[in-house]
């Protein structure tokens, strides 16, 4: 990953990497788009600055704007980039259905997530037959490493000088996430994922919203994607958390093992 001090010395790194994070704020926006200001709050730049990448973006059919709503919206070139990346990266298809299984098996609502930096993207959701669900999570949605279960179940079982580095580029997790999410704190939960084998976020996101994340490796052993449920509190009971935990295990080594065939 770029340092601050790279971007600085590379000639237009710095225009490059801020129409890069408007494009993320954009796509993690979905379908019902991004007004203007709430993507230039999000990028901490001004509404001109903002205005004027979002237009040149728009010119390269990267980003659209939706004229009766005034909102920003992925563009058609980037479905077009997408389906050719998609042949390397995407592994949704070969992941299905064991997503589809964990969700039957679990009665909760079942995600398939992948790293991407310093953040997990959601790429699949399949919907519990459990009535009563949390919506936290869905596909497209951004969270910092550590912060939701599959990208605290990803940063565990990183190399230990990887999880120094994440937490001195993001010393402010505490400030944006919560109390919960300092560094201390967090390397405590680091390490009962480790011990356990699968992470555990008890409501930190949303009061009352539970989850569970399993990691999900490459055949090199790198841990890029992860399993995970979410559900109500009442749920993820102490024994249920076990059992839930041996199923979201098992699934993930399916997984992992399905990828490492392929």
């Amino acid at each position: 990953m770029d340092t601050t001090a790279e971007r600085k010395v590379v000639p237009g790194a710095q225009a490059i990497a801020r129409a890069a994070h408007l494009l993320r704020l954009v796509t993690a926006a979905g379908t019902a788009g991004a007004p203007i200001g709430a993507l230039a709050a999000d990028a901490g730049l001004t509404r001109p600055t903002v205005h004027r990448l979002l237009t040149a973006l728009r010119r390269e059919g990267l980003v659209d704007r939706d004229e009766a709503t005034g909102r920003w919206l992925p563009g058609p070139e980037l479905y077009l980039m997408g389906t050719v990346a998609a042949s390397r990266y995407d592994i949704t298809a070969t992941a299905r259905d064991i997503v589809r299984s964990l969700a039957v098996r679990t009665e909760e609502s079942a995600f398939l997530s992948v790293r991407r930096g310093d953040e997990t993207v959601c790429l699949l959701r399949e919907e519990g037959s459990f009535p009563i669900r949390s919506f936290v999570l869905s596909e497209g949605v951004r969270f910092p490493l550590g912060v939701a279960s599959a990208g605290l179940a990803i940063l565990a079982f990183q190399a230990p000088h990887d999880v120094d580095a994440y937490f001195e580029r993001h010393p402010d997790l505490a400030a944006t996430w919560g109390a919960a999410h300092g560094e201390k704190r967090l390397r405590a939960r680091l390490r009962e994922t480790q011990e356990r084998g699968f992470a555990v976020n008890p409501g930190l996101i949303v009061e009352g919203s539970w989850g569970m994340g399993a990691a999900v490796f490459t055949r090199e052993g790198d841990p890029q994607w992860a399993l995970s449920l979410t559900g109500v509190q009442f749920r993820f009971g102490p024994d249920r958390i076990a059992e839930l935990g041996r199923t979201l295990l098992a699934h993930a080594h399916q997984l992992t093992t399905r990828i490492a065939q392929r």
